[in-house]
Order: structure tokens, then C-alpha cells, then sequence
């Protein structure tokens, strides 16, 4: 039998080095290319100057007593002082706790006290937010936090001058003191089932992602990264910033938050050769009608991830923004983040119905939820990924991290996939999102792709509500193109039949304007299916006074 396990071989060995180690050899190599750039506010850094920058910002750590192992959080949009702060922690062993921009004082709260923070680093505000005033609010809830540096305000340029006064011999010294097995990052999970947990990465965990991530890519100092997925998390300050640095290519910032035409002009301008997002983020790209105008030549590759591709997005991605080397990963927060990846040569198929083969130093296998047991090649089962990325576990959180990663070292991701003859893994579903209707198992992912081919629809989202005869039913959410004509369960009935088993055919549609949506851009089922569910009543009620006053006529 040939069961489903594969293991990423490679005769590029690991990193054996810290973060800061890392810079300091590529500034060296490279000390006079784009290291930094930001399109909105017109900033830039060559290599030098950015390892010369973060050395002044790791020196005023120093300044105010941040200790090896001491958590500094940073709460802000992306900015070229949050990948400062990034290398900066590294440099002295600190670790950098990532705050989602999206949270509010209830959330921030909970990270602060939970991980422990000395040092919060925050903009003023984004997106209508005031951080200041939730600080003040959270602030005496936080009885570690001793210090909040505000960017772009006078103790930003006050943290930066205290660095002056510490002498490179100091940092070196502390430099001298780590580990590349030092935990250096802490990730805090989306917490949609309880309260968020904190995936702690060490050195050796994203250097290493972002290092062989570039290199499947085929990264060079000739590359240019534009990076408007959020820096908080994984896909953005590793895959992003890391996978850049790691082999001398420029990050380019094209503003603080995602913005589609805005990334669309930075990529033009600063003629970058690698575009990152998830799917809805070159969805929206490509729906913009400026965009069809511009030139982007330059793009040779670049980085989805965080959802499935649709077959019709991927060939425009490919053919309006000659992406012909575009990638597919996979992975999670607590794998650093990527356990699988396609490779530049991959054809489309294996790039929209595959998310690619095990990373290089990383073991993949597919096992049965039930059992245990790795699962024959072609049988849907979980996906469990092993080797040097898998964290060290939950922040303060043992027994949440012996449910996840198993005696033998394996992460288990609640990912439904399939692995086939030569080791490219298919994601079905989570497991959670498996519909069950009648004793048959239906995996959302294979009917939204079948949607996504109906002529109007742009964004397909598959849920399970609940049903009295069958347990489950499916409801088809859709977004619809501009000026399309309206859909309901009958005609999208009739688009399905005969191509589609009975039972796999939404019994509801719902058209919606938006999804609701996480600040990385990935859907939140959980919120679509309560959303689903109030909708459902709302018909339900409908009808029934409909019916009501339709007796009382009579």
C-alpha cells in the first residue's frame, strides 16, 4: 500500500543562524540595494541603511532594559517601523508578541496580560480606531506593561535617540547570548472557538520558512516584493519580509492597509517582481477597472495563500499580471507558516487543485480522524506536518498544545486534504466545516470551485445549517458581478443539475455585497454561518406572516 507520508528532501541545508545574524550577512553582501521601500509615505533603505537603522532600534531596546526573553508587542498597520522592530527584537533575543490591527480593547487586553507584555510599540490608530484611548482603557488590566511607544509621535523619535547612547559592544554582547532555538515570536491564533492562543516560533521556525519559501520561488537580489498582506501575521513578516531578506530582495510596503488599486500602482512603479495576497485580495486587483491599463510585465511570480484558488482567478492572475510563476502555499500559524508549496514549473491544475508538495526538511502525511492511522494515497483523511517548523508550542498553554501536536512531533492542522501518487496535497475542508446531510459526507470546497464557474457569480462561500430531515442542508453564499441578473435557489438548481449529485446541490442561496472577513482576508465561516442562521429566520418569518395575512384575506 502506498500510504499517504512524504518528506521534503533538499540539498540546501537548514539556517543555522538567528535573525539578526542573517541581516547582518546579507547587508553585507548586498549594502547598496532596496532593502525597505514605502510606496505611500516615499521612504526607502538600502540594505546598509536598514541594518544600520535596526541596530540604532535594538541598541534603544537596550536603553530601556528589555531583557533576553521579554515580550514587546506591536500593534500597528504595516509600516516600515513594524519590520524595524521585527529584526530589532530578534537582534537581542526579545520577543516580538504580533497584535492583529483588528482588535479591540477586549482583545487587546487579553494579549497583553496573557503574553505578558513590557513594551507595547502602536501607531495612534488605524482605520477609524483610536489605539491611544484603548490603551488608556486596557492599560491598568496589564500589570507587566511598563512602557507604550506610540509611531509617528515624539516618543517613537525619543525611543530611537536612547540608542545612541548604548555602544555596538553592548549589542554585540547580547547577540553573543542567543540561540537559534530561541523562541523570538509569538502568533496569536484567530481564537474562533475560545480565546486566542499564542504560537511561539523560534529563529530556527520562520528564518528557515521564509529562507526555503524564496528559494522555491527562485528569490535573488534582483527581486522585488510587494507585500500588502498584514505584517502581524505569518504571511506577511514571514513569507513576506523574511523570504525577501533571507536572500537580499527588496520588501515593498504599498500602504498600511490592503488597498487594490494602491498595491496595483506600487507594484507598477517600483516595478516589483513578486505580488503577494490571498485569492479575494487578486479578486479585487483584477476587478479593478484601472488596473487594465497598467503594466504589469515586471511580475514574474509571487505567493497565494490563506484559501483555495479558483481555476478563472488563477489564469487571469497569470495571464493580466503575468504571474506565470505564481505560487501555492499552505501551512498555519503554528508551522512558521508553510508545510506545503507548488513549485514555479507546476501547471495550473496542480495550482488550483492542489495546494503543492511537502516543503524541503518538512514530513507531510494524511491519517483517519478516527484512527489515527496514516491513510492510503488518494483517501481524504487530516493533515499532519512534522520537522523543524512546527512550534514550540502554545505561550503558557501546555495542555492546549499536547491536543495539537502528538507524541511523535506531528502538528495536526484539522485540515481535510488528500495526498496523490506523487505527494501533491489536495485540501478538502476542515473538519469542522465538513457538511454531514444524511449520512453523506460533503466537503464545501468541491461545490464552491464547481460555482465559481457560473457566469455571474465572483465569490462562492459553501456552508452547512441545520436541517430537521437531514441534519445538515448546504446554502450557497454568493457575490454577484456588477449589473448580473438576480439568483435564488431555483435557477442555480438549474445551473447545478446534471452536474452535480442531488445532494450536493444548496438547497438556500443567499446573495450578499461582502463576506465577513478576517483582516488577512480570509472568510470567517463561523460568522457566515450565523449570519446564515439569522437570515434563515428572518425567511422563516416572512413567510409565516406571509401565510398569516394571506388566511386572514381569505
Amino acid at each position: 500500500m502506498n500510504i499517504a507520508y512524504a518528506s521534503g528532501c533538499s540539498e540546501v541545508p537548514l539556517l543555522g543562524e538567528t535573525i539578526g545574524a542573517c541581516l547582518n550577512r546579507i547587508a553585507a553582501r548586498f549594502p547598496d540595494r532596496d532593502a525597505l521601500v514605502d510606496v505611500s509615505q516615499g521612504r526607502r533603505w538600502t540594505y546598509a541603511q536598514l541594518n544600520a537603522e535596526v541596530d540604532r532600534l535594538a541598541r534603544a531596546l537596550l536603553a530601556m532594559d528589555v531583557a533576553k526573553g521579554a515580550r514587546v508587542g506591536i500593534w500597528a498597520p504595516n509600516c516600515p517601523e513594524w519590520a524595524l522592530l521585527q529584526y530589532a527584537t530578534a537582534r537581542i533575543g526579545a520577543i516580538l508578541v504580533c497584535i492583529n490591527p483588528a482588535y479591540r480593547s477586549h482583545e487587546l487586553s487579553y494579549v497583553l496580560r496573557h503574553a505578558g507584555v513590557s513594551l507595547l510599540v502602536a501607531a495612534t490608530g488605524n482605520r477609524g480606531a483610536d489605539y491611544r484611548a484603548m490603551v488608556a482603557e486596557v492599560r491598568g488590566e496589564a500589570p507587566e506593561l511598563r512602557e507604550v511607544i506610540y509611531i509617528g509621535d515624539p516618543s517613537w523619535e525619543q525611543l530611537m535617540r536612547a540608542g545612541d547612547a548604548v555602544s555596538a559592544e553592548t549589542l554585540a554582547r547580547r547577540a553573543d547570548e542567543l540561540s537559534f532555538g530561541d523562541p523570538i515570536n509569538i502568533q496569536y491564533t484567530s481564537g474562533t472557538t475560545g480565546a486566542p492562543k499564542g504560537a511561539t516560533l523560534t529563529h530556527h521556525n520562520i528564518l528557515n520558512n521564509g529562507y526555503f519559501a524564496g528559494g522555491l520561488i527562485n528569490y535573488t537580489e534582483r527581486d522585488r516584493v510587494c507585500v500588502p498582506v498584514p505584517f502581524y501575521h505569518c504571511f506577511g513578516m514571514v513569507i513576506g519580509n523574511l523570504a525577501a531578506m533571507s536572500h537580499g530582495a527588496a520588501v515593498i510596503v504599498p500602504g498600511a492597509n490592503f488597498d487594490p488599486i494602491a498595491t496595483a500602482r506600487a507594484v507598477v512603479a517600483e516595478k516589483c517582481t513578486s505580488l503577494y495576497g490571498v485569492p479575494t485580495m487578486f479578486i479585487s486587483i483584477l476587478a479593478e477597472p484601472e488596473a487594465r491599463h497598467l503594466d504589469f510585465s515586471s511580475l514574474r511570480t509571487g505567493v497565494m495563500a490563506g484559501a483555495p484558488c479558483p481555476v478563472a482567478v488563477m489564469r487571469e492572475v497569470i495571464e493580466r499580471l503575468n504571474m506565470r510563476e505564481v505560487a501555492i502555499c499552505y501551512g498555519m500559524t503554528e508551522t512558521s507558516p508553510v508545510s506545503t508549496m507548488t513549485r514555479v514549473d507546476d501547471d495550473l491544475r496542480r495550482r488550483t487543485e492542489t495546494v503543492g508538495r511537502a516543503m524541503p526538511h518538512v514530513q507531510v502525511q494524511i491519517v483517519s480522524p478516527v484512527t489515527g492511522l496514516t491513510v492510503p494515497r488518494g483517501t481524504a483523511g487530516e493533515v499532519c506536518t512534522r520537522g523543524y517548523s512546527v512550534m514550540r508550542g502554545y505561550w503558557n498553554q501546555p495542555d492546549k498544545t499536547r491536543e495539537a501536536i502528538d507524541e511523535d512531533g506531528w502538528m495536526h492542522t484539522g485540515d481535510l486534504g488528500v495526498m496523490d501518487e506523487d505527494g501533491y496535497v489536495a485540501i478538502v475542508g476542515r473538519i469542522k466545516d465538513m457538511v454531514i446531510r444524511g449520512g453523506e459526507n460533503i466537503y464545501p470546497r468541491e461545490i464552491e470551485e464547481f460555482l465559481y464557474g457560473h457566469p455571474d457569480v465572483i465569490d462562492a462561500q459553501v456552508i452547512g445549517v441545520p436541517d430537521e430531515k437531514y441534519g445538515e442542508e448546504l446554502m450557497a453564499c454568493l457575490r454577484l458581478r456588477e449589473g448580473a441578473e438576480p439568483l435564488n435557489a431555483a435557477s442555480l438548481r438549474a445551473f447545478c443539475e446534471g452536474k452535480l449529485a442531488r445532494y450536493k446541490i444548496p438547497r438556500y442561496v443567499r446573495v450578499m455585497e461582502a463576506f465577513p472577513m478576517t483582516v488577512t482576508g480570509k472568510i470567517r465561516k463561523v460568522e457566515l454561518r450565523e449570519q446564515a442562521l439569522a437570515w434563515l429566520q428572518q425567511q422563516a418569518a416572512a413567510k409565516a406572516e406571509a401565510l398569516a395575512e394571506g388566511e386572514a384575506a381569505r
